[in-house]
């Protein structure tokens, strides 16, 4: 672990200390699954624990969605027709690199899970999968988008003041 100003950075670029300041409470989350009753049942349940949340039944769907609306945080099923979550997590990345992507499945296989972590997951979890293990994971993923963005910010102001 670094010393840093606010806390310490943890293994994923998170802010151990920034818990404080920052909550993931109201972080943007989409949920992507073709299960519609376990979209909607999970929508409900993050949106209850004050998340701002929004689902769709697919990858073309979930692009479309992410085109018009930013999110911090994407719950991905791995296993769906027409796009399958491998598929749309490579263009996810690839659209938007900041936005976290937690990998979420019953059915994929090891080397799929893998696979998505090398591509840039955050996490992949295993259905069914309990609520507060969920929201834990979400809140890692929301805090690791901020202190990335936050890096940003501070590298940018840093040029500005060196006149780059």
């Amino acid at each position: 672990y670094r010393r840093g100003g606010v806390g310490r950075v943890d293994d994923y670029g998170g802010l151990r200390g920034i818990k404080q300041r920052r909550s993931a409470m109201g972080a943007k989350v989409l949920v992507v699954d073709d299960e519609r009753e376990f979209s909607v049942l999970l929508s409900e349940r993050l949106r209850r624990r004050d998340y701002e949340t929004q689902f769709c039944f697919g990858g073309k769907e979930a692009l479309e969605i992410l085109a018009h609306q930013p999110c911090d945080v994407i719950v991905l099923d791995l296993v769906m027709p027409e796009m399958d979550g491998i598929t749309t997590l490579k263009e996810i990345k690839l659209r938007y690199p900041l936005t976290e992507v937690i990998l979420l499945s019953g059915r994929a296989t090891l080397e799929t899970a893998i696979q998505g972590m090398w591509m840039g997951a955050f996490e992949y979890l295993t259905k069914p999968c309990e609520i507060e293990h969920m929201t834990s994971k979400i809140n890692e993923a929301y805090l690791r988008k901020f202190a990335q963005e936050e890096r940003i910010r501070k590298a940018k102001r840093g040029l500005e003041l060196s006149g780059g």
